[in-house]
């Protein structure tokens, strides 16, 4: 007896969870047999009183290493960005530091592939070159005086006016 399964039109629906006033109601499409089920998390408590939050270091140098601003991060987790940054400072620079570097290898690879664009652009970024190279021994005036010139130079140069 305790085998059988119960008939379709025995099962109760299952309670939706309960939902904070600070969020829409969300209607949950009805499914065959819909299963609920709670998560608990790890992290930093922050915030006071009703405000307080759990927030995971990883999710932050997560969503940060995906390029999120601090005020994105700030809005997904329901903290100030100024909690954020006090708490979680480091894990946003070094999530920021690891986008960067990821980004900086797809360049050089492009750019090793062949890109011709992306050579000249990452040459002028890293490497500071220019398309208008300045040489600084070219804007320096001559040191040459009208004594340096021999006379009959001088002449020569005078008759073809």
């Amino acid at each position: 007896m305790l085998d059988e399964k119960p008939q379709d039109d025995q099962i109760a629906p299952p309670e939706q969870p309960k939902q904070s006033g600070e969020y829409p109601t969300w209607q949950y499409p009805e499914r065959r047999e819909p299963q609920w089920g709670s998560v608990t998390k790890e992290g930093l408590v922050v915030g006071r009183g009703p405000n307080k939050k759990v927030i995971p270091p990883d999710e932050v140098y997560h969503l940060a290493s995906l390029g999120c601003s601090v005020t994105e991060m700030a809005d997904w987790f329901g903290v100030s960005q100024s909690t954020l940054k006090y708490n979680f400072g480091e894990y946003i620079k070094k999530g920021k530091e690891h986008i960067k570097n990821k980004l900086r290898d797809a360049q050089i690879k492009t750019a090793l592939s062949g890109n011709a664009a992306m050579l000249i652009w990452l040459g002028k970024n890293m490497l500071g070159q220019s398309d208008m190279p300045v040489n600084t021994e070219a804007n320096e005036p001559l040191p040459w005086t009208d004594n340096d010139i021999p006379q009959d130079e001088v002449g020569a140069v005078q008759d073809t006016d």
